[in-house]
């Protein structure tokens, strides 16, 4: 027998997705959750959820994940911001990921889509930026050209498979439950913890609670407009500097120095340095050249007000996100090495 109400969120052992299943759970609605791989099992211990396998790069798994879904909160994507060849391991997969859910979801005839862009999709020129100040012009980003593209792409087919589909826009999200690997967010938490910040990028971050983002999907799936875009996130952003002094306030007992400034030339030499040691070790470096490009010195500071207003939508102030955010990673010592 259908069930009724029935949820699909996918990536659902990521940090939003997995969050995001918990409040559902609690709410009394019953969720499948949809994983890459489904043998890691650990995301989902102790919860009352069906656990399927689907990947946004094959469109027959998600056929079959929405068969019977009601309300399908399209959380999955490559969120990552360095790879070895961005446009076809970001760019492309959360591209054509957008897609074949889209399509699925039409074949398996979902009502409704909560669809998960970000702030990403914003155009930043004129602050507080909102949800009508358009897209983000600012090209040199493979994942930020894939969040402007793919929201695009989802409200288009949404309009021709006649399903109703509404954005949520998420800053940078920490706190809640998290488990290894760590999402860039939550990332430069355990990085200020582990003092590996050795100088001030002046790169802001606009903290946001993960709890308070999987309510704003809730809110978005039950109240949002049809076709409509709500910005989750905080009305001001922090630098990583400011959060660093933060923590140190907050744990005298860890000794953390609070980095200072070094020129720009200075900051570049840097980046390019991390990037060649990424290249020779293969892994993503902690800065590159792209980054201080577009973030150092970017004010994310945005107008909530619609989300506030249509939604509800209702976070708590920045300062206690990361309190909290900071307070579980000392909790969760595994989570810091």
């Amino acid at each position: 027998m259908a069930q009724k109400n029935l949820a699909l969120v996918s990536g659902a052992n990521g940090h939003l997705g997995n969050n995001l299943v918990r409040l559902l759970l609690k709410k009394g609605i019953p969720v499948r959750a949809s994983v890459r791989n489904i043998s890691n099992k650990i995301p989902f211990h102790g919860l009352d959820c069906e656990v399927v396998e689907a990947d946004i790069t094959d469109k027959a798994s998600f056929v079959r994940a929405l068969q019977g879904v009601e309300t399908f909160y399209a959380v999955g994507a490559s969120f990552k911001l360095w790879a070895k060849d961005p446009q076809k391991e970001i760019y492309d997969v959360n591209l054509q990921g957008t897609r074949n859910t889209m399509e699925a979801a039409a074949e398996a005839g979902v009502k409704r889509i909560v669809y998960v862009s970000s702030i990403a999709a914003l155009d930043y020129t004129s602050l507080p930026a909102k949800e009508s100040s358009g897209y983000n012009n600012d090209r040199r980003d493979m994942y930020y050209n894939s969040k402007n593209d793919g929201e695009q792409l989802a409200l288009e087919l949404a309009r021709q498979f006649g399903i109703e589909l509404v954005v949520v826009m998420p800053s940078a999200m920490i706190g809640g439950v998290a488990s290894l690997p760590l999402n860039v967010s939550y990332g430069v938490l355990k990085l200020i913890l582990n003092k590996q910040i050795p100088v001030d990028t002046k790169i802001t971050m606009n903290w946001i609670d993960v709890n308070d983002v999987a309510e704003g999907c809730y809110l978005a799936a039950i109240r949002g407009r049809n076709g409509e875009r709500y910005i989750l996130a905080n009305e001001k952003c922090m630098t990583i500097t400011d959060t660093t002094a933060l923590a140190k306030n907050l744990h005298p007992e860890l000794k953390l120095k609070v980095p200072g400034t070094v020129p720009k030339p200075v900051l570049f030499a840097i980046a390019w340095l991390m990037e060649l040691l990424g290249k020779w070790g293969n892994k993503a470096p902690l800065l590159t050249r792209k980054d201080i490009a577009m973030f150092s010195g970017l004010l994310q500071n945005f107008d909530i007000s619609k989300a506030r207003n249509e939604l509800g939508f209702n976070p708590v102030n920045p300062q206690q996100a990361v309190e909290e955010a900071l307070h579980y990673l000392l909790q969760h010592k595994s989570l810091l090495n």
